[in-house]
């Protein structure tokens, strides 16, 4: 059975339940992320608000539908010149493995190519977090390379409509 889920705008109340994320080693194995200190939820509300008013950055929160329940964050940030950085995490260890993480990177293509009208979109990932690496081969996604001992990962707008018309 397929879990089903959409994408909202994370709003400040999302905190309250991302910073107990934020304070999980596990969540945060493969990322260059890493909370350096305890994160209260008072910082994370403070964050989350500074963040949320800028306007080069996109923030979602991924929910399921069936208990509307807030289960992780899909981000487009440095948007600049019809190009956008993709992160995507999953905080609710419960739900990992789901297939999740990938209906939710074809919701944020969808956005970013037709809503934004981006070109492209690139994300970068540890090389020993193959789900991830699945998740976005599977989306479309093409190594591009490697920075600061990640793999570099891209998709182009033309590459994902070619592949939405092939799905169809």
């Amino acid at each position: 059975m397929t879990i089903s889920i959409y994408i909202r705008p994370l709003v400040l109340e999302d905190a309250q339940t991302s910073y107990l994320w934020r304070n999980d080693p596990q969540i945060w194995t493969f990322t260059k992320f890493k909370a350096t200190k305890r994160i209260t939820s008072k910082m994370e509300t403070a964050w989350l608000q500074d963040n949320l008013r800028k306007p080069d950055q996109i923030r979602f929160a991924i929910c399921l539908k069936e208990l509307d329940t807030y289960i992780g964050n899909i981000q487009l940030l440095d948007i600049h010149l019809q190009r956008a950085e993709l992160h995507l995490f999953i905080g609710n260890k419960l739900f990992w493995g789901k297939g999740i993480g990938y209906q939710a990177t074809i919701l944020v293509l969808r956005y970013a190519f037709f809503y934004r009208e981006l070109e492209s979109l690139y994300l970068r990932v540890h090389p020993a977090n193959i789900p991830a690496l699945s998740i976005y081969e599977k989306a479309g996604f093409e190594i591009t390379g490697e920075k600061d001992g990640l793999v570099a990962m891209s998709i182009s707008k033309k590459k994902f409509l070619a592949l939405e018309r092939l799905a169809k």
